[in-house]
């Protein structure tokens, strides 16, 4: 039957599909707007199966924070181009919002939420319906707070949002802390919350690289006291290079290797294990003040610390948690 510009521009508002996707659709709905609807939804699930295999990477990462609650939804799609789009943007924007008013605290919750008398979940499906790619809820994070913070970089493809223990924090200092945590990425809140896991990883990291060095060390020393320059020696390769330039005969050379090797194996066995632990506990200590929130240098002031700006701001004010979602590589 034939359709009339009105109905399909009616059906293009509804749906922002396609002005001949919104015919064809009218033509075999026969005029029916609901069943049209309904036509343009399931072709928008039969692209979202047919993309099923592809990889949605690129996306929009949206936050907002609301008093005591914030949240972050990630819509992914498979181009920049698409996840720049003003509608789906706006789109991405609508389940943020649905998420912030609903307070949700799950993706199923979020899934199962209505916008415009569907399911979050078909809402997606027919965004994907609308752009021809892919399309899925890529990540939802939330946090619950006596007051929160959310920051959104530019470009839309990373987002942070910030808790805090007392009520009534500024914009201002709520939004430069989440700021801080798009910047700086912290792993934790504060030390006590790096998992143990991390901290035995980080601490015999440290512990290998004292022990390597106190190595180093005791080599350089010993070779400069048999006269030979420890930079011509310090591996292999530096070794086949200067012999080739004449700078280092071979008894030179068998002299430095056999010396770096007894040397190294002896020192190995008579390193101080205290001075060693000493030394790594600095080593971690400083892993602490770059990677946990409270003890970072704030990216704003350098000569003070977030824990430092935040007990400025307010008395005992400390951050509590934090979430960060980035779709590019940090």
């Amino acid at each position: 039957m034939a359709v009339t510009m009105a109905d399909i521009t009616k059906l293009r508002n509804l749906t922002q599909a396609g002005l001949m996707d919104c015919k064809k659709a009218l033509q075999e709905a026969e005029g029916d707007m609901q069943a049209a609807v309904e036509i343009l939804r399931k072709k928008g699930q039969a692209v979202a199966a047919k993309r099923a295999d592809r990889q949605a990477a690129e996306g929009c990462v949206l936050a907002k924070s609301e008093g005591n609650f914030a949240v972050i939804v990630a819509l992914n799609c498979e181009t920049d181009f698409v996840a720049k789009n003003a509608g789906f943007v706006a789109a991405t924007r609508a389940i943020l919002d649905a998420a912030l008013a609903n307070k949700v605290k799950s993706m199923d919750e979020l899934k199962a939420l209505t916008i415009d008398g569907q399911t979050v979940a078909d809402f997606v499906i027919q965004e994907g319906g609308k752009t021809g790619e892919k399309t899925e809820l890529g990540a939802f994070e939330y946090i619950e707070a006596p007051s929160t913070a959310a920051y959104t970089h530019f470009g839309n493809k990373l987002a942070t949002i910030v808790g805090f223990n007392q009520e009534g924090v500024s914009y201002e200092v709520g939004h430069d802390v989440a700021m801080q945590v798009a910047s700086m990425n912290p792993v934790a809140v504060d030390r006590a919350s790096v998992p143990q896991a991390t901290i035995d990883s980080e601490l015999a990291i440290a512990i290998d690289k004292t022990k390597a060095e106190q190595v180093h060390k005791a080599v350089e020393a010993a070779l400069k006291k048999a006269g030979i320059n420890p930079n011509l020696v310090d591996s292999e390769d530096h070794i086949e290079s200067n012999m080739a330039k004449g700078w280092l005969t071979q008894e030179e050379a068998d002299k430095a290797r056999k010396i770096a090797a007894e040397t190294a194996e002896a020192k190995s066995k008579n390193l101080p294990e205290a001075m060693i632990q000493n030394i790594a506990q600095g080593r971690l200590n400083k892993f602490f003040k770059d990677s946990t929130l409270m003890e970072q240098q704030f990216v704003k002031d350098g000569e003070i610390t977030i824990g430092q700006y935040l007990e400025k701001a307010s008395k005992g004010l400390v951050a509590v948690s934090f979430k960060r979602v980035n779709l590019n590589a940090d």
